[in-house]
């Protein structure tokens, strides 16, 4: 049924992947898909920002998660799953919906947290995603 499926991974929050990346696996095995597996580093590189920063700090950083990624990868993906490890500057869910067009992505499964009140006022990255995504999205709650 899925072909390609886009499953997000935030270092920071372990929730964000902790219940998500297996049900991805579920997913991929079942169907023989591949995995986009996909973190988001913020952009640093505003012209008010990104003057307080070493030059080639931003490609450094990037540098830094594409490692990040490929180890978390080999930790936690069985080895017999085809995956593209992709890492992505910017807003988070602006991101994931412009690599699941580039990738084609049929499903995107992410996960979410309970929301807060500044949720209900700005709205979650997931609420965003699963309104403006082109495809399924599968959200996993923690």
């Amino acid at each position: 049924m899925y072909k390609d499926i886009l499953v997000t991974i935030d270092f920071d929050h372990d929730e964000s992947w902790s219940k998500a990346l297996p049900a991805a696996i579920r997913e991929a095995k079942i169907d023989g898909a591949r995995l986009h597996i996909l973190t988001v580093v913020p952009t640093v590189g505003m012209s008010m920002v990104g003057q307080f920063f070493p030059k080639g700090y931003e490609k450094k950083v990037l540098a830094t998660y594409n490692d990040r990624l490929h180890e978390f990868v080999a930790a936690n993906v069985p080895s017999d799953i085809k995956v593209q490890h992709i890492v992505g500057q910017g807003t988070v869910y602006e991101v994931i919906l412009q690599i699941a067009e580039k990738t084609n992505c049929d499903l995107i499964v992410m996960g979410a947290h309970r929301p807060e009140l500044k949720d209900y006022l700005l709205g979650p990255n997931a609420a965003r995603v699963v309104r403006h995504a082109n495809c399924s999205v599968l959200v996993v709650r923690d």
